[in-house]
């Protein structure tokens, strides 16, 4: 299972270093999106219908990623990547870790809580890098917190609906397939002079990163199915290891060394999750 977890990581990496490429971001996360609906409308003719139980946790889930990604293009047009992503990223598993237990009743093993402890840790030490040199704003720094606490309600909500659903795959593409729809009338609406000829500029790099978006969060869910939703939830975030070595690799960036430690301290995360 931890090795679907970072499969759907790297994946997830690579449609972030597709977004981190774009000259706007926003955008490019609004073709991702749009896209990854496209693959799902076509693919979900062949595919039974979730569960009835779970379509309350589908919708509340599409105005959650509406809500999600809307913000995150706030976020990264207010103030630094650097400093807004270790919040966004950083606080959600180990919040979800201390949900999880009142709310759906799965606890964690010692081993577990030391690996969601050092991989939360270990993305939210960027922050105190960030601080260092100076790249704060609060506006961003509000809406990192609030988003944070957005990732927190859809992983939940989530975990909990693909398990009645009986679908993942199923229920991972009908909530594509809604929110995409939602994400791009909202860029129409307030960017109508951009947003096409930005598709025709990206649209294959946008089709690839829909394609990675949506394999991975099916991945996710299904291991969601398997094991505890905030050991899960805690391994997603690996995709940091796969997004710096992609950034070096092929976007030409500096790793640096607060990244390089964070990278390294989430390996051993998972190290000690596989083992506990």
């Amino acid at each position: 299972m931890i090795l679907l977890v970072l499969l759907a990581a790297l994946l997830h990496a690579c449609w972030n270093t597709v977004v981190k490429s774009s000259p706007d971001k926003f955008l490019d996360i609004v073709l991702v999106t749009a896209s990854a609906a496209l693959i799902s409308a076509v693919t979900l003719v062949f595919l039974p219908l979730p569960a009835v139980a779970s379509l309350p946790y589908v919708a509340t889930s599409v105005l959650s990623h509406v809500v999600y990604f809307t913000m995150v293009g706030a976020v990264y047009r207010l103030g630094d990547m650097s400093h807004a992503y270790p919040i966004m990223r950083g606080a959600p598993p180990l919040i979800v870790a201390l949900l999880s237990v009142p709310l759906l009743g799965e606890a964690l093993s010692a081993g577990e809580w030391a690996g969601v402890l050092l991989i939360s840790g270990s993305i939210l030490s960027l922050l105190v890098a960030a601080r260092w040199r100076g790249n704060v704003s609060a506006s961003s720094t509000i809406l990192a917190l609030l988003n944070a606490g957005v990732i927190v309600g859809y992983t939940l909500v989530d975990g909990t609906g693909v398990r009645l659903s009986g679908q993942p795959v199923a229920y991972t593409m009908w909530m594509y397939v809604l929110t995409g729809p939602l994400i791009l009338a909202w860029a129409l609406k307030y960017r109508r002079g951009r947003v096409l000829p930005h598709f025709r500029a990206r649209w294959p790099l946008g089709l690839l990163g829909g394609a990675c978006t949506l394999a991975a969060y099916i991945l996710i869910l299904f291991a969601m199915t398997r094991a505890p939703i905030a050991m899960v939830a805690a391994l997603r975030e690996s995709a940091i290891i796969f997004g710096t070595i992609i950034s070096v690799l092929v976007l030409k960036e500096r790793a640096g060394l607060s990244r390089t430690i964070a990278a390294a301290t989430i390996m051993l995360g998972i190290v000690v999750i596989k083992l506990g």
